[in-house]
């Protein structure tokens, strides 16, 4: 009876971390770029086994579940701003702090701050193939000697290959990076990962690398399959929750009977 506990117990672990993924997937779902996470079975554990490693507490290391990022390219959303650029296939944009601390996006969607820097919506620089922030002039002046103040509006161009140009003058190039290994990419927000253990990031060679100005990609998550998936795992924990609440029950009612035998 014990041990039944302790397996319904595991059972209702997994099931709370799955659906704490699943939601977090339906959260994100109008997130940029956004890649859903996974869940899946790290090996089978003998319940009993693991009953014994520790009697009176379930461990967190006892849950035999794992998560893994998928990451399968979001379809891609056309929306005519020339800030916005998506990656073909594989990629990444290169990003960093007002401390320098860098990281990885796929997420395009740029934005001008009040110095002309070209910056992610939460403020990260973007960073170019110099491995400086990308200066983005807000106008140009144009002195032909009747309205030498006059200022023209900026118009602003991202070729495939990631070059990046203001009124046809080219001011700097994004830099764009693929990882030897996705597995070594720590996500540290919605949109942003961190290479670690000195996981190889190489730039994308121009003859591979695909650009598309105007055009977000979006988030990989399928709210429908999602949705379903989050039904079926309520279903599974309230499941696991009655077995837990008749164990208890009869384990109750077992001990009340060994105390009437006494007497």
């Amino acid at each position: 009876m014990i041990k039944d506990l302790h397996t319904a117990a595991l059972a209702m672990m997994n099931s709370q971390t799955r659906l704490e993924v699943t939601a977090n997937n339906i959260a994100n779902v109008n997130t940029t770029a956004f890649k859903k996470e996974a869940v899946f079975e790290r090996n089978l554990v003998d319940a009993k086994a693991s009953l014994f490693n520790n009697p009176h507490e379930i461990e967190q290391n006892d849950p035999p579940i794992g998560s893994y990022l998928d990451w399968r390219v979001g379809d891609y959303t056309q929306t005519a701003n020339p800030l916005d650029v998506s990656i073909e296939g594989a990629g990444f944009f290169v990003t960093k702090n007002a401390d320098g601390d860098k990281s990885l996006t796929r997420s395009g969607s740029f934005g001008l701050n009040s110095n002309g820097f070209l910056t992610t919506k939460d403020g990260r620089y973007i960073v170019g193939t110099d491995e400086d922030a990308i200066h983005v002039p807000d106008f140009a002046v144009i002195n032909d000697g009747e309205n030498p103040n006059e200022r023209q509006a900026v118009n602003i161009v991202i070729a495939n290959t990631g070059e990046l140009y203001a009124n046809d003058v080219m001011i700097g190039k994004l830099l764009v990076v693929d990882c030897d290994d996705y597995s070594q990419l720590e996500r540290i927000d919605k949109q942003s990962f961190l290479p670690l253990n000195n996981v190889g990031v190489r730039q994308i060679d121009d003859d591979v690398l695909r650009l598309k100005q105007g055009y977000l990609e979006n988030s990989n998550v399928d709210i429908i399959s999602e949705m379903v998936n989050m039904i079926e795992l309520q279903r599974a924990f309230e499941t696991g929750s009655k077995v837990i609440q008749t164990n208890d029950t009869l384990l109750d009612r077992s001990i009340q009977t060994a105390r009437f035998g006494q007497y």
